[in-house]
């Protein structure tokens, strides 16, 4: 049995991993400081796992959650575009400080390999398509900069220090759990909430900006393939996408058209359209043939099937 840590854990994607690892009967520890994760997403499995309430910006605390653990998936991270252009400081001191402070802990708890959950915005407004991992990065805010910071320290402690490092960088992760609630909610679960409620979803721009929706299951399975992978695989950045552009448009009308089975009134919502946000990116689609061959992961969910799953759960814990 091995030991996981995993940063984050009570988060969207940090909760489905523990799930997943508690499935699989691993020893698993959380560290998450609730500021954005939720106690309730990881209260099924508690007592499975150890959970420690702490911050990666206490560096103290970092290298005492890495005592004696094998595999860290660090999935901690202040995320949102906007919130980073609204408070970039904060931003750093979580995703770039924090990130060296699991670096060095882990380097120096002779952890066996590092898992660094970065981001598809490193990539920018970049028009060229499909997005491939050797394309010069461009980040737009704050958020994506701390992203492309991460991962360039992870790959050189992996060069430096001979640490075992992967970079993953999502492309727009949905599915169960992801908060509609929050300000800065994602696209997904704000159509999905807003059309339940009887509300016009907002979408910035005309609509016509695609993006390549990863369903969580294919980001969970990403990271446990990223544990296991050949020792080739380490120092380097993969794509983790459904490769597959969807116009928001689009995703909007596949939305209400399935929350519509459920509630027909919902059939009947028009979007509202809004200025685009500053920051925000054109067109998205993911070259995941790098991820194919070094971790063997092929385990991608059709967006329809995905979207799907992900509003059965919203109606079955969610809704009166």
């Amino acid at each position: 049995m091995a030991k996981y840590l995993v940063t984050g854990g009570a988060g969207f994607i940090g909760s489905h991993i523990v799930e997943e690892l508690v499935k699989k009967g691993e020893s698993v520890r959380v560290l998450d400081n609730l500021e954005t994760g939720k106690e309730s997403n990881i209260a099924p499995f508690l007592t499975k796992i150890e959970f420690i309430k702490g911050d990666i910006r206490d560096a103290e605390m970092c290298k005492n959650v890495c005592s004696g653990v094998d595999y860290v998936l660090h999935q901690a991270a202040l995320g949102s575009v906007p919130r980073s252009i609204d408070d970039p400081k904060t931003t750093n001191d979580v995703n770039i400080t924090g990130t060296l402070n699991m670096l060095i802990a882990s380097r120096d708890s002779k952890t066996k390999r590092f898992v660094f959950a970065s981001s598809s915005s490193v990539y920018g407004d970049s028009p060229a398509l499909p997005k491939v991992e050797t394309m010069p990065p461009n980040p737009l805010s704050p958020y994506a900069l701390s992203k492309y910071a991460g991962e360039t320290y992870a790959i050189l402690f992996c060069k430096l220090y001979g640490l075992e490092t992967v970079a993953l960088r999502y492309f727009n992760v949905y599915g169960p759990r992801q908060d509609p609630d929050s300000q800065y909610a994602a696209v997904i679960p704000r159509f999905v909430s807003t059309l339940v409620s009887g509300k016009r979803p907002v979408i910035y721009g005309d609509g016509n900006q695609t993006r390549d929706f990863t369903y969580v299951g294919s980001a969970v399975l990403a990271n446990l393939l990223a544990c296991e992978a050949s020792s080739v695989a380490c120092g380097r950045t993969y794509n983790i996408a459904g490769g597959r552009k969807v116009s928001i448009n689009d995703l909007f009308y596949s939305i209400r058209t399935l929350v519509a089975k459920e509630r027909k009134e919902a059939g009947r919502i028009d979007p509202v359209y809004d200025p685009p946000r500053p920051g925000d990116v054109r067109e998205s689609l993911a070259d995941i043939s790098q991820a194919e061959k070094f971790l063997k992961h092929s385990g991608a969910v059709e967006i329809r099937e995905g979207l799907s799953r992900t509003i059965d759960y919203y109606f079955n814990v969610s809704t009166p």
